[in-house]
């Protein structure tokens, strides 16, 4: 009896359906022993990466690590920090396929997948460091959107680099943030953002004695989550897969002690030749605020209204009611980091 029209077109969409089924990516593998030695041949520089929440002062360390003659540092390749990630250089299924494909004699019988991640990144590394005569080489890009991912996906690549990580307070990051939001993000954030900008340019003073606030209650309390959830993961993964590989310092000891901060991390990057010569350049690039002199050159009078070290903190621009919402997303967080012995602030 032959098959009804129906069920043969059932049928017939079903197969076509089920080839049309993605092809999945096996995990990428992380790089081996063996493959990480050949890539130092290739790639001799010593490498550090720089992780910290956004307006947590990586850029400042950036400036700084890379006074130091032997030192080059320069920011945002976002290799593990934010996607599409260096990753994405092999996650087609296709190109993995090809990279591990049996009949490929180039790879070993090994997927070439971080392989060609490291190479990738190793050159973008060196290239310019070795132009500027330099052998030590790091990248500084914000993690605060992978948090522990980050981590994982630095060390699957460079499990034998450097991992610095720069912390700051999360009130005043806070702060930070909202205002590079006004500066550089203005077309795309919320209307309701908007308004409060709006209004925070026409009148500011009632944002500075606590009658309203810079941000939305849900604004405040995922930043507050985020920075906790960022110094969390971070210093787990970190101290677990890097061990004395890692490294944690505070923003506010590198303004208060630039000089002895910077000498603990070069010396951690195994860095010598710190001279005077080296401590009074220091504190020339420390006097310079390339950060600043851009938001006073895109925005004047929002630089004006939030110079830093004015009216520009936390303490200024917090009313009782961010105190209370950070207090219950991140008062244990700020205990344990140091800035608060209590909750009563």
């Amino acid at each position: 009896m032959p098959t009804p029209f129906s069920t043969r077109l059932r049928l017939a969409a079903r197969a076509l359906l089920k080839d049309r089924t993605p092809p999945t990516r096996p995990p990428i593998p992380p790089i081996s022993t063996e493959e990480m030695e050949e890539a130092r041949l290739f790639f001799p520089m010593e490498k550090f990466f720089i992780f910290g929440h956004a307006r947590s002062g990586t850029t400042l360390l950036a400036r700084l690590v890379r006074v130091h003659p032997q030192v080059h540092c320069n920011w945002q390749a976002h290799f593990f920090t934010r996607e599409p990630l260096l990753k994405s250089l092999v996650e087609n299924p296709q190109t993995a396929e090809w990279l591990a494909r049996r009949s490929n004699r180039w790879n070993r019988g090994r997927d070439l997948s971080p392989v060609v991640m490291r190479a990738a990144s190793d050159f973008i590394l060196e290239r310019e460091a070795r132009r500027l005569g330099k052998s030590v080489v790091g990248d500084k890009s914000p993690s605060s959107i992978n948090d522990g991912e980050a981590v994982r996906n630095l060390h699957q690549i460079y499990p034998d680099a450097h991992l610095v990580f720069i912390i700051r307070d999360g009130r005043d990051a806070a702060i930070s943030h909202r205002i590079q939001s006004f500066v550089d993000r203005l077309q795309i954030i919320t209307d309701e953002d908007r308004k409060i900008y709006a209004d925070f340019m026409q009148n500011p003073d009632p944002y500075y004695r606590g009658e309203r606030s810079l941000y939305t209650e849900q604004g405040i309390q995922e930043f507050a989550l985020g920075w906790v959830k960022n110094l969390e993961e971070t210093e787990q993964e970190g101290t677990r897969l890097y061990h004395h590989h890692y490294y944690r310092l505070f923003y506010e000891a590198l303004l208060a002690d630039t000089w002895g901060e910077m000498c603990k991390l070069w010396s951690f990057l195994g860095i010598g030749g710190l001279d005077e010569s080296l401590h009074i350049a220091l504190d020339v690039e420390k006097e310079s605020n390339p950060d600043a002199d851009y938001q006073k050159e895109k925005n004047q009078q929002l630089a004006k209204l939030t110079e830093k070290g004015r009216r520009g903190g936390w303490r200024n621009l917090f009313t009782t009611r961010d105190k209370q919402i950070f207090r219950e997303a991140a008062g244990q967080a700020l205990i344990q980091w140091g800035y608060e012995k209590d909750l009563n602030w």
